[in-house]
């Protein structure tokens, strides 16, 4: 049993309500999940040639501003970095692969939980409200997110477990469920030489959507493929730079309800944590059908 919340705002005055939004929602959710919590956050794109990579450095001290002049040495790039911390946001001009792989070879304590232009990833273990606390996120501002509190039931509780989980640029997904076969999506996936960071299995329906969006599908027509392909039982609530996105499986097993109004669209997996928002009295509430997908654009 884990407990997503997802958070859309249509109206741009609400842009920097987001996080103090969705703090309640998360804090919410934590019966369903005490072990670990995280979100993405998709704020205003940075330049054409710039990306951000999310990073973490778990229970290993960093002093983040040594690590941008290193950094710096190998790419003389335009470049910043933001610490929240133990967690950070690296800005720079340089190839985000390449910034990777110097990660790895340089500093192997650092884990890269994010890339892209708009997405933002903290993640951690602990209780959702220490977590929010620890990470600021009341403080957060962007146009949509997507959080996750987790109780573990097939894999370690880690913050590397924790869920968001990404992969490619800019996307991300949390789940509610189980599946059954992550083992058989993997067996797929890495003969095509796409790389695992866990034995969780929401990490294996992660990356089989991004290999067939890099495939050319759009969001909701790799989702409809996942329906022959994952088997179990979910909601998976999935963001893009520009979309949010909900989809449960044949049975429906896994609560979830969505609120939409003029100014927002929210989403969680009980209809607590979204009771505190700007005029839900008003908003139009539903529970996604199975295997219908329910998407939304900035």
């Amino acid at each position: 049993m884990c407990g997503i919340v997802g958070l859309l705002v249509k109206n741009p005055a609400l842009r920097n309500q987001l996080g103090a939004l969705m703090v309640p929602m998360l804090v919410g959710m934590t019966e369903r999940g005490p072990d670990s919590a995280g979100l993405a956050v998709y704020t205003t794109p940075v330049g054409a040639r710039q990306h951000k990579l999310s990073l973490y450095s778990g229970e290993t001290a960093v002093d983040w501003s040594e690590l941008l002049n290193r950094i710096a040495v190998d790419f003389p790039h335009a470049q910043e970095i933001s610490a929240h911390g133990n967690h950070a946001v690296l800005t720079s001009a340089a190839e985000p692969d390449e910034l990777n792989e110097w990660l790895t070879r340089n500093a192997p304590s650092i884990a890269v939980l994010s890339v892209g232009r708009s997405i933002d990833l903290y993640k951690d273990v602990g209780a959702p409200a220490a977590i929010a606390e620890r990470y600021d996120f009341k403080s957060l501002h962007g146009s949509h997110l997507v959080g996750h509190t987790r109780m573990a039931t097939e894999s370690a509780v880690t913050p590397a477990h924790a869920h968001p989980f990404t992969a490619g640029r800019d996307f991300c997904l949390v789940h509610n469920g189980s599946l059954s076969n992550p083992h058989l999506v993997r067996k797929r996936l890495e003969p095509l030489g796409i790389e695992f960071e866990t034995d969780n299995d929401t990490e294996a329906a992660c990356r089989f959507f991004e290999w067939r969006l890099r495939e050319g599908d759009d969001l909701k027509t790799a989702v409809q493929r996942g329906f022959s392909e994952l088997d179990g039982f979910y909601t998976f609530l999935m963001g893009t730079d520009s979309e949010l996105l909900i989809v449960r499986d044949a049975f429906a097993c896994k609560p979830a309800v969505v609120a939409e109004t003029d100014d927002y669209v929210a989403i969680a997996s009980e209809f607590r944590s979204l009771a505190h928002l700007p005029h839900i009295a008003h908003a139009t509430l539903f529970e996604p059908k199975p295997e219908e997908i329910y998407s939304w654009r900035i």
